[in-house]
């Protein structure tokens, strides 16, 4: 296995999960919160999208799928088109509102084929380059992808518990 395989089976399972995650649920489950702090499945999953698109078209140098394919304008958020959600409150996580699941996947499954486009012309040469020298130590591409992955899984599996939590409450 090569890296850009590597890669593309990491961000392909996020995928996996994020499908998981929300397909099939209502405009009120994706909403729902399980108390005033939590995030909701809504949030959860355009969180961890906006965080993939934002740091992965970063290091590739290209415009973000959020504006370049108007992502921005279909979700309708209160939020500057750079918002990725951090350091939201729960106000903040209120407002993140879709009307089905198709919208999340759909920006989801376009910042994956951005993302995939991207890994698949990479080698191991090319995830020591430094991309960012705002930290000690500066990060290189392959741990700003790592990360992206990580922060993402963890995401998408918190959805997945909600889901799951919603779905128990239900029956």
């Amino acid at each position: 296995m090569n890296v850009a395989d590597l890669l593309t089976d990491g961000f392909s399972r996020v995928q996996g999960s994020v499908h998981a995650a929300v397909e099939g649920l209502t405009a009120e489950q994706l909403g729902a919160r399980l108390d005033a702090e939590a995030n909701s499945i809504a949030w959860l999953v355009w969180h961890l999208t906006r965080v993939q698109d934002d740091h992965v078209a970063d290091v590739a140098g290209v415009e973000q799928v959020w504006t370049a394919q108007d992502w921005v304008t279909r979700f309708g958020l209160p939020f500057p088109a750079g918002d990725t959600g951090f350091g939201h409150r729960p106000s903040d996580v209120e407002a993140v509102r879709v009307d089905d699941a198709e919208l999340l996947t759909g920006y989801y499954d376009a910042v994956h084929e951005q993302t995939l486009k991207y890994v698949q012309g990479l080698d191991g040469q090319a995830l020591d380059k430094v991309v960012d020298e705002a930290w000690d130590p500066p990060v290189t591409l392959g741990v700003r992808l790592v990360s992206v992955i990580d922060d993402d899984i963890q995401h998408a599996g918190q959805a997945l518990f909600v889901r799951g939590l919603l779905e128990r409450q239900s029956s």
